[in-house]
């Protein structure tokens, strides 16, 4: 008889169904991994048995888990692998830091540190320091004088604002094989010199992208496959307390990253779901028979992918051409950095669409950044059609309304990038585009009247997505402090449905979750406040009490639930 009672009931609350009547429940029930009914408190709570638990949510508002279209989840995890700077207020502060790491650390190993500035986006660096400049190689010899030392750049999608700036000390400056006599490997990096023609320890680099870094400083301790497991386990656990359930790796996942997210779920420990993406490593190669290849690919990659509702790698990647920086950071393969993607992933430009149609023809759909894809989607469907095949763009940051109508024609399906193109960058645009473009930039309303899926998405800056969902509702710009192009704002309710049912149309599981309906997957968060009813300035701060996934808690705040 037990197996007809429920695992787990949550009452008492207000459910935000997000079916497609937007119902409003007070009580969810689930059994395994499914739910087993939505409906009134007395009605689900009369389901209950001996050993279900039920969670009294007091009120508070439920929702569907939030998917991240655009996650870098791992990332989050391995902010803490290398040693802080955060909070140093001085090159003394820094100089005392390492010093003190230098202390622990036996002669001759290195000390590799996170950058100068504060998490997560490294604002006003050096500003940020008294002396407005960095450390240079000497004083950084004085603090660690038996020690190579390396302070790391940020990974720039963080900021959003260049130059990158890594320093290092004499002895890293030599082994990394860095001296005065010698010019960077590629135009976009500077060895700043001081007036006698001597290198200061600084590089200066115009790209977001670290690439010095990983071109020069190889032999210089990394995240080790060990360091990727721990963290992708942490960083689940950090996007679960802001009610993400699952997340799509759109810009690709290369072995090292896929190998890790395998290893996680093979233990049992996952508590976020992944759909990943993967990114091919082209290695400059020009003349690739991509016909063959995605023949052979498409048994693994085709369709939906291989996996199940916990992991699935599936679809790929691509961009258009590699220049010196990718390949310069492609030397140090299988090692990816912070990106978890390979950056020799560009196809030639004169070969990409005929690239895009063999993909097409293996049923390999492809994620790519940005409008300007378009026209190629478009030539690729006058051979093949792909109208039903949900090809992704992602970082949406301007479309026109001829773009807008092609993307809906073409059935693309978009994520966001709000934390760039209207929190932090909007007002650029604005400037840039004048008034008569002003409703191109994220055009989130007219995208949606015109029918196309937009799923929201952090890119990891920051990981909580109520971010993107406040910025869809509120526009508003951190440094203006007004709101850009607010005519292409959405309703909350809209920005919920991104968030929860455009992310689960993204990777074709409408149909399993998205949201709260009887025999979906039971991946709900019971929330802080309630995004409905709140104060606009409070959506991006909510937060989840307690989250669940599959029916099973995986996350629960120090609360009185």
């Amino acid at each position: 008889m037990a197996d007809f009672f429920p695992d787990l009931i949550v009452t008492n609350a207000k459910v935000v169904t997000i079916n497609p009547s937007n119902r409003i429940a007070e009580a969810v029930a689930s059994k395994g991994e499914y739910i087993m009914a939505v409906g009134g408190t007395a009605e689900v709570s009369n389901l209950a048995g001996p050993n279900t638990r039920t969670i009294d949510a007091a009120g508070r508002t439920v929702i569907p888990g939030l998917m991240d279209g655009h996650a870098h989840m791992d990332r989050e995890g391995l902010k803490d692998v290398f040693p802080s700077l955060e909070g140093c207020r001085s090159v003394d502060d820094i100089l005392n830091r390492i010093s003190t790491i230098a202390g622990n650390t036996k002669s001759g190993e290195w000390i590799v540190t996170m950058p100068v500035g504060d998490p997560p986006y490294y604002w006003n660096v050096p500003g940020c320091l008294a002396e407005n400049r960095f450390p240079t190689r000497q004083e950084l010899d004085d603090a660690a004088p038996n020690n190579p030392v390396y302070i790391r750049p940020i990974w720039g999608y963080w900021r959003h604002q260049l130059p990158l700036e890594s320093v290092a000390n004499t002895e890293a400056l030599e082994l990394a094989g860095i001296s005065k006599d010698i010019d960077p490997a590629t135009s976009t990096i500077e060895f700043e010199k001081d007036a006698t023609g001597e290198l200061t320890g600084l590089i200066r680099e115009q790209h977001f992208m670290p690439v010095a870094e990983l071109g020069y400083f190889q032999m210089a301790p990394r995240f080790t496959h060990s360091d990727r497991i721990t963290g992708l386990k942490k960083a689940m656990g950090i996007y679960n307390s802001t009610a993400t359930t699952s997340i799509l790796e759109e810009h690709g996942a290369a072995q090292e990253l896929i190998s890790a997210y395998q290893a996680v779920n093979a233990a049992g420990d996952a508590t976020v779901r992944a759909h990943l993406i993967y990114s091919p490593a082209w290695g400059g190669a020009q003349e690739i028979d991509y016909a063959t290849i995605m023949q052979n690919w498409t048994a693994w990659l085709g369709q939906y992918g291989l996996g199940d509702s916990w992991l699935r790698v599936g679809g790929m990647f691509t961009d258009t051409g590699m220049d010196a920086d990718a390949m310069f950071r492609a030397t140090a393969a299988p090692y990816t950095g912070w990106s978890g993607f390979n950056y020799d992933n560009g196809v030639p430009q004169n070969r990409i669409v005929e690239f895009m149609i063999e993909a097409a023809r293996n049923g390999i759909r492809l994620a790519v950044i940005g409008p300007r894809f378009l026209e190629m989607f478009h030539e690729v469907n006058r051979a093949i059609d792909i109208t039903d095949k949900r090809w992704i763009i992602g970082h949406l940051d301007t479309l026109n309304a001829d773009q807008i109508q092609k993307a809906s024609d073409l059935g693309v399906v978009m994520t966001t990038h709000t934390n760039r193109y209207i929190y932090k960058h909007g007002h650029i645009l604005r400037d840039e585009l004048g008034p008569e473009r002003l409703n191109d930039i994220a055009p989130v309303r007219r995208l949606l009247d015109a029918g196309v899926n937009i799923a929201l998405a952090t890119d990891n800056v920051p990981t909580t997505l109520f971010y993107p969902i406040w910025h869809v509702v509120s526009r508003w710009n951190m440094v203006s402090n007004d709101r850009i192009a607010p005519e292409q704002a959405i309703s909350r309710e809209e920005a919920l449905r991104c968030g929860t049912m455009g992310g689960a149309y993204l990777t074709f599981e409408e149909d399993r979750k998205g949201s709260l309906e009887e025999g979906k997957l039971a991946d709900m968060a019971i929330l802080s406040t309630d995004p409905l009813t709140c104060t606009e300035e409070e959506i991006k701060d909510i937060v989840a009490d307690i989250t669940i996934v599959g029916g099973k808690v995986v996350y629960e705040r120090n609360t009185k639930i």
